[in-house]
């Protein structure tokens, strides 16, 4: 007697090709979270990026919508490779370390030129030959990014499944970002929520530069502060973190958005050369006084994605 082969059901709705999706974003929390419902992944140190694969094309947008495909080239290039011939995927572009941690700083460096260092790290999959997999289980959506990818330059993010107290706590010990843990079987939600949650070993937070200080003629540092509604709150000066190339990439910037008086909303009593409230900086720190200052600043880059 013979028995018809079945047929692979196909996976998610069916939908055209879509725009560019507004990316599912991670909540900060104190604790990394325990269970079998979680599953972990490394948090990595990079540019959140989207890439869609269409019509024999390749586009890689930032979180907000840019299209940056000719700053990256090279993610691009090895995601031409993937085998789909349509598919949006969900990523980060990082300049991977020897040890395996990631540096924003670095990657900025990378930037200047055409660079062959970066690596596109894939983490979720959002479409796919035709098909909506918005709202399948992460962990299905996983196992098919993983299909689609293997032999390619493109990196997959691994999940681990196990507690999240020793995730962090082999993430941090490794020098890596910290970690980020999602419900394994949550469906693709735009937006901050609570299916992705993250934890770094180090606080990270993208402040505004309201000016900046000069001793003599030597670079001395950033003025920055933190949006509370319409009104700019000083958040400290930043003056760690800078080599050559970053300071004369920021006076450029800065310099033609000079200003008589100051962006915040309470003077502050430092001497700086203040600036239009428009650029935005990476900003890793220990931990934050009771005023909402940033206490041993370290600058990591301009944030230009946002």
């Amino acid at each position: 007697m013979a028995f018809a082969r079945r047929k692979t059901a196909d996976i998610g709705t069916k939908a055209p090709f879509p725009d560019f999706i507004d990316p599912a974003l991670a909540s900060s929390i104190e604790r990394v979270p325990s269970g079998s419902r979680w599953i972990h992944e490394i948090k990595f140190d990079g540019y959140r990026v989207q890439v869609h694969l269409h019509n024999e094309a390749v586009k890689v947008f930032t979180r907000r919508g840019h299209d940056w495909t000719n700053r990256f080239k090279k993610a691009a290039h090895d995601a031409w490779h993937i085998k789909a011939s349509s598919a949006v995927i969900d990523g980060e572009i990082v300049v991977p370390a020897a040890d395996g941690t990631t540096d924003f700083s670095v990657l900025q460096n990378e930037l200047r030129g055409s660079s062959k260092r970066i690596v596109l790290v894939a983490f979720d999959l959002l479409y796919l030959k035709g098909r909506d997999l918005k709202k399948l289980p992460l962990h299905q959506r996983k196992a098919e990014l993983k299909k689609i990818i293997a032999g390619t330059d493109v990196q997959f993010s691994e999940s681990f499944e196990i507690e999240g107290a020793d995730m962090f706590a082999h993430a941090c010990k490794l020098g890596l970002e910290g970690v980020v843990s999602k419900v394994r079987d949550s469906v693709y939600t735009s937006g901050r929520g609570n299916n992705w949650v993250k934890k770094t070993c180090a606080q990270r937070e993208t402040l505004t530069i309201a000016g900046f200080a000069l001793d003599g003629s030597k670079w001395d540092g950033l003025y920055v502060g933190r949006r509370k509604g319409d009104d700019l709150v000083y958040a400290g000066k930043v003056d760690h973190g800078f080599d050559k190339a970053s300071t004369a990439e920021l006076r450029r910037r800065l310099e033609p958005l000079v200003r008589k008086t100051q962006a915040f909303a309470k003077r502050v009593a430092h001497k700086g050369i203040w600036v239009e409230p428009k650029l935005k900086a990476e900003v890793e720190y220990r931990a934050k006084s009771a005023e909402g200052k940033v206490r041993h600043p370290f600058f990591k880059g301009l944030r230009e994605d946002l």
